[in-house]
């Protein structure tokens, strides 16, 4: 897990924030109706297809992409429909919580993560590890 927080991009970070903000949402607003759960499945489902289609030469060739990509294709869209339809007319201005403690409590876990990586960081780059923000793997 260090040597992973170590060698994230900023890309990836920003996608683990969102993640953040996403189980933030879940666990405050989150609805147990089976309708909204299966229509974010189909709606991943969907879209994971259509990025697979987009990006490589599936379904006639090797897709060649590593796993955590492909999961990526479904999980965001996922997260996505889920959000939309659980943050439905529960008062969220775009992506921002209804209350602002909500928020800051989102906002504040997402600084909180994006510290410890570089905290991370700093500490496998002053200790003679790899250099160049990326740790390779043994």
């Amino acid at each position: 897990m260090l040597r992973y927080l170590a060698s994230l991009t900023i890309g990836r970070a920003v996608l683990w924030c969102y993640f953040i903000w996403y189980l933030v949402a879940l666990a405050l607003y989150a609805e147990p109706a089976p309708g909204l759960w299966l229509t974010s499945v189909g709606v991943s489902a969907l879209i994971g297809i259509a990025f697979l289609f987009s990006t490589t030469p599936f379904p006639f060739g090797p897709v060649g992409l590593p796993f955590w990509v492909v999961a990526r294709f479904f999980l965001i869209p996922f997260c996505v429909s889920s959000f939309s339809a659980f943050a439905q007319g529960k008062g969220f201005l775009l992506v921002l919580f209804p209350r602002w403690q909500e928020t800051a409590l989102a906002a504040g876990l997402c600084v909180l993560f994006v510290l410890a990586a570089l905290i991370v960081k700093r500490a496998y780059t002053a200790t003679g590890h790899q250099r160049g923000g990326s740790v390779s793997p043994k």
